[in-house]
Formats: structure tokens, sequence, C-alpha cells
């Protein structure tokens, strides 16, 4: 299990420019996004695309809401921690503070989705993001759109003493 100290250790690490194109390191080894290391988790995948980041997602199993269908906190889930690699590019660690999803079509069980996120304003501490979610068709399935709050270190270490 990662802990907080690690995680923290190899922020200067993630929040600095990345090249286009480069795979971006998860968030850490346990994330329920991304980590690798999580049983459970989806092992989401990003790349910098642009100005934004990029992945492509297959829900499986796990993420059975209706029969065939992804559970929509499942896809919720996938498209906050998209929203978390654009802080890499912002270069400061940052906090959800709202996160809409608008559900256009199913999202299947099975299925390759594209998924691509970006930075549309910020202003002081807000950043306001938005991502959408295509199948190999091109048909768009889902959008979403937040505001994250950027933070300090002290955030994460409330309540750890």
């Amino acid at each position: 299990m990662t802990d907080l100290k690690s995680m923290l250790a190899t922020w200067a690490e993630k929040f600095r420019p990345h090249a286009e194109g480069v795979d971006l390191p998860p968030h850490h080894e346990q994330c329920l996004g991304c980590g690798p290391d999580n049983p459970h988790g989806h092992h989401l995948q990003v790349r910098r695309y642009g100005d934004g980041v990029v992945a492509e997602h297959t829900f499986d199993n796990r993420h059975v809401g209706a029969p065939g269908i992804a559970h929509g906190g499942a896809v919720a889930t996938v498209i906050d921690d998209l929203y978390g690699f654009l802080l890499y590019l912002v270069g400061a660690p940052a906090v959800t503070r709202q996160l809409t999803v608008d559900y256009r079509a199913p999202v299947m069980i099975g299925t390759p989705y594209r998924m691509e996120a970006g930075v549309t304003n910020q202003e002081g501490r807000k950043l306001f993001l938005a991502a959408s979610l295509t199948d190999r068709d091109g048909f768009l399935v889902a959008t979403s759109t937040a505001v994250f709050v950027t933070v300090g270190v002290d955030h994460f270490t409330r309540g750890t003493q």
C-alpha cells in the first residue's frame, strides 16, 4: 500500500512539464482510477495530448451497473481521475470541488472508449475542466465539466499526525 509520505515524495517528478504523447505516471500505486497495484481499480493509462490529456479505457465486469452497461459511478470515477492528470500539466495539486457528468448514451462493458480532458479556464485557485468520452466511431456517450481547486501539501497531511 502506498503511504502518504511516499506519494508526496514523487510529486516533484509529476507536477512538471511533460512532453507531447508521453505516458503520465499514476497518481500513486493504489489509486482507484490509475493505480497499477489496485486489484479493484481501473488501471487508467493517460498521456499528454496537446494542452490536455487523453486515454483509452474499456470498462469490464467489475464496473457493471445494469447488465452489460457500466455503472454511472464507475464512469464518473474514471473521468474524475482523468482530470487529475491535468494537474501535472498545470503544475500544482488540486482537489475536486464539483463534478458533473452528462450521460448521453449507455457506456457499454467491453467497448473501448476514448477519453479526452482539458482545462477551459483558470480563475485564481479554481480550475475549470471539461472532458468527453467517445466510442471508436466517434459517437459521444458522455461529457463532463468540473471545478478543481488547487491546494497545498498540508491539505493531504491533515489528520495524519
